[in-house]
């Protein structure tokens, strides 16, 4: 009797069939790792690091920005990003497999090696300082404040009462960094641009802060939600509030009105449901409401058009 073809040529292709199904499972769960530790599986951060420089860029294009730059400030705003939380989870090794909400996160499990994880953060960070070398001397040079900024926020949690408002300056550097790259350098307006966003990262982040806060206590990690105890939910609707007289405050110097004014209402109402969210402190409240200021950041963006069209001004460059 002939012999299989298995037994003539010692090769068996039902198993080389399954040997490869391992092989693209191993790379599809390797793939899937690293979009956990980039976060883009959940793209909150994205929108909430978006808005403010999407205001930036508009403002600083007198609502006519170059469409190029415009790319380039968002793709650098999603690889950035990217990079920061990479980086976040190497400082966090040891805290987030004490703390509910991260335990499950890839070098915590072990479904990615710090090595691995390393690499990715460079990659990132390198990619997208190769957009900024487009933009001129100025934006290169914020762009490695940016850089040390988003570096170094992880371990502010380590020694700061309020990291939430480093988080701040770092989720806002986009900012200066938008005027430096359409007007060749960084006026007063934006500086006040920063601030708002400044209060309101301490806002939004006080929210998330909130969910995770008898764990931060526990382990020794610094947060608003700790410093500002019992009056979390009213210091949260402080700086709500300071974030939009600073904006109002901007407006007003850009004669700015009703389209942006009726922006900055939306993003009022929208607050006003947070604080009803937020009011019992229950962990669930907490998170919606963080989650849901990716809508109060679009109410901005959304008057802050409906202005420069009613103006005659919207539109995009090709230069």
């Amino acid at each position: 009797m002939l012999r299989s073809v298995t037994d003539q040529a010692g090769f068996d292709p039902g198993a080389a069939y399954n040997s490869g199904l391992m092989d693209l499972n191993r790379i599809k769960n390797r793939l899937t790792a690293y979009e956990r530790l980039m976060r883009l599986d959940k793209p909150i951060g994205i929108l909430l690091l978006l808005w403010p420089t999407l205001w930036a860029v508009w403002i600083s294009g007198y609502g006519n920005p170059s469409w190029v730059v415009a790319w380039i400030f968002i793709l650098g705003t999603v690889l950035m990003r990217s990079a920061g939380c990479v980086m976040n989870d190497l400082a966090d090794m040891k805290f987030d497999g004490e703390v509910e909400r991260t335990r499950e996160r890839p070098l915590v499990t072990g479904e990615a090696s710090r090595k691995e994880a390393l690499v990715l953060a460079g990659a990132l960070t390198l990619a997208s300082f190769s957009l900024v070398l487009y933009l001129g001397k100025l934006t290169i040079l914020l762009s490695v404040v940016a850089l040390a900024l988003a570096a170094s926020y992880p371990f502010a949690k380590r020694f700061f009462v309020l990291p939430q408002a480093w988080l701040g300056v770092a989720f806002g550097f986009g900012i200066p960094m938008a005027f430096a790259a359409q007007t060749g350098t960084v006026s007063a307006l934006a500086w006040w641009l920063l601030l708002a966003n400044v209060f309101w990262a301490i806002a939004y982040d006080t929210e998330y802060a909130m969910v995770d806060r008898d764990d931060d206590v526990r382990i020794g990690i610094r947060s608003s939600a700790i410093l500002f105890g019992r009056f979390d939910v009213w210091a949260v609707m402080g700086c709500y509030a300071a974030m939009l007289s600073v904006l109002f405050w901007v407006g007003t110097r850009l004669n700015f009105g009703l389209y942006y004014h009726a922006g900055l209402a939306g993003a009022a109402l929208l607050m006003a449901y947070h604080f009803v969210l937020i009011r019992h402190r229950e962990r669930a409240g907490c998170f919606k409401a963080f989650l849901h200021n990716n809508w109060v950041g679009a109410a901005i963006f959304a008057g802050l058009l409906a202005e420069y069209a009613s103006r005659g001004m919207l539109g995009v460059r090709l230069t």
